[in-house]
């Protein structure tokens, strides 16, 4: 199992919601440290790509498992 820096459990939780919670947790975290994200929106596949588009932060990996999406984020 991948280890990470901060990991976010955002499941549950609908658009804006996910990406409101990352930035904040990305706010709180050093350069090139990974965060986790956890979250069960299907919106959140496309909200994560754009998100990390616009903050210039690299999105790692984007899975989902049985309705669960895994994101890892590096921050930049």
């Amino acid at each position: 199992m991948a280890q990470y820096d901060h990991e976010l459990d955002a499941s549950g939780l609908n658009c804006p919601l996910p990406i409101l919670r990352a930035r904040k947790s990305l706010g709180e975290m050093k350069q090139n440290q990974t965060l986790h994200i956890i979250a069960t929106d299907p919106g959140s596949v496309k909200d994560f790509e754009a998100f990390t588009k616009q903050t210039n932060n690299q999105l790692l990996s984007s899975t989902e498992i049985d309705g669960q999406f895994n994101f890892v984020i590096k921050k930049t």
